[in-house]
Parts: structure tokens; sequence; C-alpha cells
């Protein structure tokens, strides 16, 4: 086995994977100094079959990736990721009796952690563990006399399938849509209001994904009208998921055909989220949510620049108070940071559209690369970028494209 070449393939997939080397090492039961020395090809007993075998463990991917001759070429960004195909593959399996789920309690705390882990854009450690959750909170809602808490509790499950496999677009749109309908089954079954009203919100989305945007309004709207009174009785929780409804009916008005009726719906549907936040009183992230003015801010900045109004988005995003935009999660800066990126090219300040999306890959690498829409909006500023610089041409590379 030629060491340098096996060193340079681990060294290209623990890169992709977003593990540092001391990472790595720790995953491997090794020293940092020990992976420099073997990504360098400067161990000559190692690797053995066996430290092979191990790395394709834990770096996910066939060990022939790491022993073909072939230099390993970047997936592409339309297909979906392995932790995405591994949740897509426990959706297709019958549920089984066997042994009994964990406690109710034990798969919230586990349901936290996934939900954190998406807040942070950790999405390979989320689809690490989301595949099992599933498997065990399907489980707990089959068993005889579950109750609604046992429903409630899989359909928040499923919901958060649902948003990760949304983060892979078209490719698994479909597969999104099945989970969001198994997760608003779920959550009728349990009568709760709040799991209601979140699903449908899922559901909402994967409508827009399927290119069906007046449907997915139509939808989000139908859920927020009928369900208002409990989820305005329902506090915080319910203010923010009848908050979200209408956000997301906003985003599913901004695919339409852009004419002066969808400028105005998409508006009014923020307008209405911007009511529902004011009566809750602050950014708040009842039941990870992030819902608040300012995520009301963001959204209005996201419909601009979905209806290719640049210079509006960008004014809009002048009253943004920075330290409220510190305080939400990785993931909503992250997404705001692309928005930003999307609505400066529109203005053709391509400079400042590199630097967005450099920052947004700083701080949440997993949200710009091997997302489609993300990588698309990359390739069109760095070909609007007469000679992109270092940074913007690794990160180009790190996407699969030549810079």
């Amino acid at each position: 086995m030629e060491t340098g070449r096996i060193g340079r393939r681990i060294a290209y997939w623990r890169d992709r994977r977003g593990f540092t080397q001391a990472d790595f090492g720790r995953l491997m039961g090794q020293t940092r100094r020990w992976v420099q020395d073997l990504e360098g090809g400067q161990r000559q007993q190692d690797p053995r079959l066996s430290v092979l075998v191990r790395a394709a463990e834990v770096l996910r991917i066939p060990l022939e990736q790491l022993l073909s001759d072939g230099p390993a070429a970047p997936p592409p960004a339309s297909a979906p990721p392995v932790e995405a195909l591994a949740v897509i593959d426990v959706l297709y399996r019958p549920v089984e009796g066997g042994e009994e789920p964990p406690p109710l309690g034990d798969l919230r705390r586990r349901l936290t952690y996934c939900c954190e882990a998406f807040q942070a854009c950790h999405y390979s450690a989320l689809g690490r563990d989301l595949p099992v959750l599933i498997v065990k909170a399907q489980q707990a809602s089959a068993r005889s006399g579950a109750g609604a808490e046992s429903h409630v509790l899989l359909s928040r499950v499923l919901q958060l399938a649902a948003s990760f496999l949304h983060k892979y677009g078209p490719a698994v749109a479909v597969q999104a849509a099945v989970v969001a309908d198994r997760a608003l089954a779920a959550a009728e079954r349990s009568g709760d209001a709040v799991a209601i009203g979140a699903a449908s919100r899922r559901v909402a989305k994967s409508l827009t994904y399927q290119h069906q945007p007046q449907a997915a309004v139509d939808f989000a709207i139908g859920a927020a009208r009928r369900l208002s009174a409990d989820l305005e009785a329902g506090g915080p929780l319910g203010l923010s998921t009848l908050g979200m409804l209408y956000l997301n009916a906003a985003i599913a008005a901004a695919s339409l055909d852009r004419s002066t009726a969808a400028v105005r719906e998409a508006s009014e549907h923020v307008d209405e989220a911007a009511e529902v936040a004011a009566h809750q009183g602050a950014d708040l992230d009842e039941d990870f949510t992030m819902f608040g003015p300012t995520n009301v801010v963001l959204h209005r900045i996201d419909v601009l620049a979905r209806f290719e109004d640049g210079w509006s988005a960008l004014e809009a995003s002048e009253p943004l108070d920075t330290e409220a935009l510190g305080g939400l999660s990785r993931e909503r800066q992250a997404q705001h940071l692309i928005t930003m990126a999307r609505a400066q090219l529109l203005t053709r300040s391509k400079d400042a559209a590199a630097e967005s999306l450099l920052e947004a890959a700083r701080l949440a690498p997993e949200e710009v690369i091997g997302r489609q829409s993300t990588v698309n909006l990359l390739a069109d500023v760095v070909g609007a970028t007469a000679v992109p610089g270092g940074e913007l041409r690794r990160l180009a590379s790190r996407c699969g494209l030549p810079a």
C-alpha cells in the first residue's frame, strides 16, 4: 500500500466530515501527532488493514475510497450525503417489536441533543444519531396503549428528520415529503395543537420543495387559522408555532412567480408573524424555533431576496440588532449570511457577497458545503469575481467547484 496516497485520502475525507486532526485522533483512539504522521505518509508500519477499516468506519465511507488508486472525487452537491441516506433508509423499514424502547425521558434527551446539533449545523453528528432515534421513537409510539406523549415525541423526531432532509433540496424532496406527512399524522393522533402546527409547517415546506408554492401557502395559512385560538392560548410555545406558520407561508409565497399580488401576499404573512412576535415580546427558542422579532426581520430580508429585490433586502437588513442576531442559532445566522450574499450579488456587490459566504462557511461549514442551493450561489459569486481570493478559491474547491 502507498502510505502517502492513503494518508492524503484520509485527510481529504476527514476534512469533508468537518473533523480536526484532534477530533479524528480521538475517534481513532490515537493522538493528533499520530494523525499528522498518518496523513503525511510518515508512518512506515501503518496503515495496517485494521487501521484502514476503522478509519473508513469513522469517516463513514466505503473502505475502497481509501484504497482506490484514483484521487477521491468530491461527491456532487446534488447527491444527498451518506447521513441523509441513512435517515431515508430507516424510514422504509417496518417497525419491529423486539426489545423494549428506552423510556420517553431518555428519548426526549436524545431528541434535544439532535435538535441542538441541527441548530449548530453539525449535520454529520445529527445524521449519526437520528436514524436510531427514529427507530426507537417509532417503537415507543407503536406500543400497545401508547399515549399522546409518545405520539408527540414521534412527531417531533420526524419533524426534525424532515428539516434535516430539507437541507438537501430536490435530491430528497420526495422522501422529505413522506416523513413530513408521517410527522403530521403522529401529531394528529396526539391531538396536541403545537405538534400539529409544527408538523404542518414541515408539510408546507415540503410542498414548496415540490414546486407547489401556492398549495404550501394555503396549507400553512389554513393550519394557522384553524389552530390560532389554541396556539395563542398556549403561551410562548404556542405563539412561536403560530408565528413560524406565518413565516413558512411567506417563504412559500416568495417562491411564486413574481407579481405585485405575490409580493403583497408574502409581505402580509411576514406582517402577521411580526404581530405574533410583538405579542410574544422577545426572541425565544421555544421548540427550537428561534422565533421572535429578529427572526421575523431575517425572513423579511429573505422574502425580498427571493423576489430578487436586492436593494430592498439590504435596506431591510439595516435595522438589525447585531447583538440580537448573535443570540440566534448558528443555523439561523449562517442562513442569514447566505441570504445577504444573494442580495449583495443582486446589487453587484460581489466582494461583499464573497465575504458573506466565507463568513457563513467559517461559522457553519456544513451549512455551505454540500448544499446545492448554496453551492450554486457560490458558483455565481466566483463567476462574477475577476480574480477570486485564495480563501474563496479554497471554499469553491471544497464544494467541488473549479476556481
